[in-house]
């Protein structure tokens, strides 16, 4: 299934815009010699390919289903935003580390403060901007949702690692304008390099709470609660269902769930009776969502339901 558009644009904003901030960034850090410049320059790089590899993931993950992969390639998408979190982990963050206490242990002061500002200004307007792009699309998706709790139960890694990723860019320039101007106001040019190193915490923690993210999704997370009471509510009123005893929900992509559910029909209802209701229950959970790729009904009693339910909480 296509991915979301607006997943793409902001993907696209970042990308260019970090493409432009990395250039300029490393000519300024061969320029001055600054510490922090040159760290924000490797972090600027890492977005970009990282911008690269989540269109490489939305990309493999819209192909259709195949003998090998019935269900379709939507997870590709969470593979993808997995390794992202690791190269923002092991580049980024390593790499502005090292330089950092390199720069502290060996000090030498920038050359041209100028430079680095006007850089550094430059970089906030663009960083800026793909910034406010993320933003709009992450509150257009996360609705009435407090800003942790959409993170936690958004389904599109492609939107909040973005917003993450140019949050901690902003914050980066921010301890990258304070070291520079530190280390020459009080010339102490070591304090650059401790701006690379606070740079480098800001990524590894971002990292950290990008691959988590990742990994659940990637794992398989269950649909949202209100998706899961839509499909109920359309399942219960159906003549033939006597209850439904409970269902299992999985997320394959953003827009590809998979449901399966535990129905008890009514005693006098024949095998033809059941067969029409199951086609009759597929075609309608169809046409509410679209996302819904797959539906699976078993026949079971509500005994059983929990019997197997307890079994599987455990």
């Amino acid at each position: 299934m296509a991915a979301h558009a607006g997943s793409r644009t902001v993907i696209y904003a970042a990308l260019v815009g970090n493409l432009l901030i990395a250039a300029t960034k490393f000519i300024a850090a061969a320029w001055t010699g600054s510490s922090a410049m040159l760290s924000e320059g490797i972090h600027s790089l890492v977005d970009t390919g990282n911008g690269a590899l989540l269109l490489y993931g939305l990309h493999r993950a819209a192909r259709p289903p195949d003998l090998t992969h019935p269900f379709g390639h939507g997870r590709e998408l969470y593979f993808w935003s997995f390794i992202v979190a690791l190269l923002v982990f092991a580049v980024g963050a390593g790499v502005s580390l090292y330089e950092g206490i390199a720069h502290a242990i060996s000090p030498h002061p920038a050359t041209s403060l100028t430079a680095n500002y006007v850089v550094l200004g430059l970089s906030a307007l663009f960083e800026g901007y793909s910034w406010r792009v993320a933003l709009k699309e992450f509150k257009a998706a996360k609705g009435t949702l407090g800003y942790f709790a959409a993170v936690r139960q958004s389904k599109d890694p492609s939107v909040f690692t973005v917003l993450f990723e140019d949050t901690a860019a902003l914050l980066g320039l921010l301890i990258a304008f304070i070291g520079i101007t530190a280390a020459a106001y009080f010339e102490r040019p070591e304090l650059d390099g401790v701006a690379s190193i606070l740079i480098g915490i800001i990524l590894a923690a971002t990292a950290i709470l990008l691959a988590r993210e990742s990994k659940a999704l990637l794992i398989g997370e269950a649909a949202l609660p209100q998706v899961q009471e839509e499909i109920r509510a359309a399942v219960d009123g159906d003549p033939d269902v006597e209850r439904v005893n409970g269902m299992i929900t999985v997320h394959l992509g953003p827009d590809q769930i998979v449901v399966a559910l535990s129905l008890e029909f009514k005693d006098d209802r024949s095998t033809a009776d059941i067969e029409d209701c199951v086609e009759r229950i597929e075609t309608k959970l169809r046409k509410r969502r679209s996302d819904i790729v797959s539906v699976f009904l078993k026949p079971q009693t509500s005994a059983t339901w929990r019997e197997r339910r307890a079994g599987l909480v455990e």
